[in-house]
């Protein structure tokens, strides 16, 4: 079933987007070009790479629990979540995770199309809503993350 995002909200996580750049114009214009343009990690968000394998997992691992925005490469098989700008060491140990320093650019397609193959597989809505690195740590560990719920379906038994 897709899930139908409204004009408003497209928009208004096109603007949080050029919102996070020193140079709106400049991401503006290589979007209307069809070109990906540098969204620089640092005041407003940080970046943390994975295989787009590993982390299509962990979005399914985390379910109904919101997590933040994912930018994934088909032809490079990579996906970047977008995290807190005051992340520390929280993710340093997590295995199949690649957290970039400040100023480190993510090259990234508009909100409203994919470029190149690489397209937003949780979109910008204007929240700012990032992802919390905690559950992003939990999804990628050992085990990966598992809601406890009540009304969880019984295993399969072969």
């Amino acid at each position: 079933m897709a899930t139908h995002v409204p004009w408003a909200s497209v928009q208004e996580g096109q603007d949080w987007l050029l919102s996070c750049t020193p140079n709106p114009e400049a991401v503006q214009h290589a979007w209307e070009a069809e070109q990906l343009a540098a969204i620089p990690a640092g005041a407003h968000l940080r970046v943390a790479e994975a295989t787009l394998v590993r982390s299509l997992e962990a979005i399914r691992r985390l379910g109904f629990n919101p997590h933040g925005l994912v930018l994934a490469d088909i032809h490079d098989d990579a996906s970047w979540w977008l995290l807190p700008a005051g992340l520390t060491d929280e993710l340093d140990d997590v295995p199949g995770l690649t957290v970039h320093p400040a100023g480190w650019e993510l090259l990234c397609p508009p909100v409203v199309r994919s470029v190149g193959g690489r397209w937003w597989v949780a979109t910008p809505d204007g929240s700012g809503r990032l992802t919390d690195p905690t559950l992003l740590a939990a999804a990628f560990g050992p085990g990966g993350y598992r809601p406890e719920r009540e009304d969880a379906p019984c295993p399969r038994t072969p």
